[in-house]
C-alpha cells in the first residue's frame, strides 16, 4: 500500500494566513454595495452615506452572508448599517462616555482596574459596530512604534500587582501573528502576570482567523489564555464559527462572551435565550450583557434598565444559572463593571 502524501504544515499555514488576510482586506466599506448585496431599499442610501462619513462602514463578507436579504430589520444588519438616527444629537451622549482619556497613562495603555490593564493593540476592527463606545477614540494617538511598546511593557513590569493583560482595540486579531506572537512572548516573560486575555469580534465575523499559528502563540504560552468574544445574536453563529471556536477550545482556551443589549437587535427574551443556548452549544459561556455606553450616534439602541432587568429575570426562570449573563454597565471611575440592579438604575 502506498504511503499517504506528506502534509506540508508550512503550506497549510500560508494558505490559512492568506485566507483570513484576504477576508479582512476585502471588507464592505461602501453603503451602496451593502444595500445592493442585501437587496435593500436604495432610499436609505443618502442617510447611510452621511452617517458613514462620520463613522465609517466596515463589515466582513462572511458576516454579511448570515444576514437575511431584503430585510431591513435583520438583527445583524442593524448592528452595522449606518443610518439617519446616528446623526441626531442626544443629551447625555458624548464622544468619550467612559472617560478613558483619564485612564490612558501611556500611549496604548488603558489602566482602569486593579490587577489588570488593557493594551490598545490595533486601531481598527473587522466590523464597525454602530454602537461602539470607542467610535471616537483617538487611535492615532495610541498607535505604537517599537519604542512605545517597550515603554508599555516597562509600565507592566513596574506594577507587580498586575496579574492579567487584556489585548483590545479596535480588534487585536486584525494584526498578524508575528506581531501578536512577539507581544505575547514579551508578556510571558513578566513573572507577576498569569493570564493573557483577548477581547475580539473577529472569530465571529471572520472565523478563518483562527489558524494554527494563532493558536500556537496564544495557547502555548506560560500565560493562561482567555478569549472574550463579542456576539449579540444567535444568528451570528454559523457552522464555520462553531468550527473555529472548537479549535480554540481544543487548544485549551477559555471562551467567554459579552454582548450589548441593543434596541431592535436582542432586546427580548427569545433573542437572549437563543443567544445563550447557541453560545453554550458552541462551547462559550455567557459572561456579561452590557447596558449601552452612551456614545454619540448610538442613542437609538438604548434599552432602559427596567426592560433590561425584566429580560434577565425571565432568563433566570428559563435557563440554568451558568447560562444567564451578568447585566452590567461601565461607570467612569468605578473599580469594576457595575451590576445593574433594581432600585440602582442610572
Amino acid at each position: 500500500m502506498a504511503n499517504p502524501p506528506a502534509v506540508d504544515c508550512e503550506l497549510i499555514g500560508i494558505r490559512e494566513a492568506r485566507r483570513w488576510q484576504d477576508e479582512l482586506s476585502d471588507l464592505v466599506t461602501d453603503p451602496e454595495e451593502l444595500i445592493q448585496l442585501l437587496q435593500l431599499d436604495p432610499a436609505q442610501l443618502p442617510w447611510a452615506q452621511r452617517a458613514s462619513d462620520k463613522f465609517a462602514l466596515r463589515v466582513s463578507r462572511p458576516f454579511i452572508r448570515r444576514m437575511r436579504k431584503a430585510d431591513p430589520n435583520d438583527p445583524l444588519l442593524l448592528q452595522v448599517l449606518p443610518g439617519a438616527a446616528e446623526l441626531e444629537v442626544v443629551p447625555g451622549f458624548s464622544a468619550d462616555p467612559l472617560q478613558e482619556a483619564e485612564a490612558n497613562p501611556l500611549p496604548g495603555v488603558v489602566h482602569k482596574y486593579h490587577g489588570r490593564l488593557l493594551f490598545i493593540t490595533a486601531g481598527q476592527c473587522a466590523v464597525n459596530c454602530r454602537y461602539c463606545f470607542r467610535r471616537e477614540f483617538p487611535y492615532g494617538d495610541n498607535h505604537l512604534n517599537r519604542q512605545q511598546w517597550f515603554a508599555a511593557l516597562d509600565y507592566v513590569r513596574a506594577r507587580s500587582e498586575l496579574r492579567e493583560v487584556i489585548l483590545s482595540g479596535g480588534d487585536p486579531l486584525v494584526l498578524n501573528d508575528r506581531q501578536l506572537g512577539w507581544l505575547a512572548g514579551e508578556l510571558a516573560q513578566i513573572p507577576h502576570l498569569n493570564k493573557l486575555r483577548i477581547h475580539s469580534r473577529v472569530p465571529i465575523v471572520a472565523p478563518s482567523r483562527i489558524t494554527d499559528e494563532m493558536l500556537s502563540w496564544f495557547s502555548h504560552s506560560r500565560l493562561k489564555p482567555v478569549l472574550v468574544l463579542h456576539c449579540n445574536h444567535a444568528n451570528e453563529i454559523d457552522s464555520e464559527v462553531r468550527a473555529g471556536l472548537a479549535r480554540l477550545r481544543g487548544a485549551g482556551v477559555t471562551l467567554l462572551n459579552q454582548s450589548v443589549l441593543l434596541r431592535g437587535v436582542n432586546d427580548n427574551i427569545s433573542a437572549m435565550e437563543n443567544l445563550s443556548e447557541a453560545l453554550f452549544d458552541a462551547g462559550v459561556l455567557p459572561y456579561y450583557v452590557h447596558q449601552l455606553d452612551k456614545v454619540n450616534g448610538a442613542a437609538h439602541f438604548e434599552v432602559c434598565d427596567e426592560e433590561a432587568l425584566a429580560i434577565i429575570e425571565e432568563l433566570r426562570h428559563r435557563l440554568p444559572g451558568y447560562l444567564v449573563p451578568k447585566l452590567v454597565r461601565e461607570v467612569p471611575g468605578a473599580f469594576s463593571k457595575s451590576p445593574v440592579e433594581s432600585g440602582n438604575n442610572k
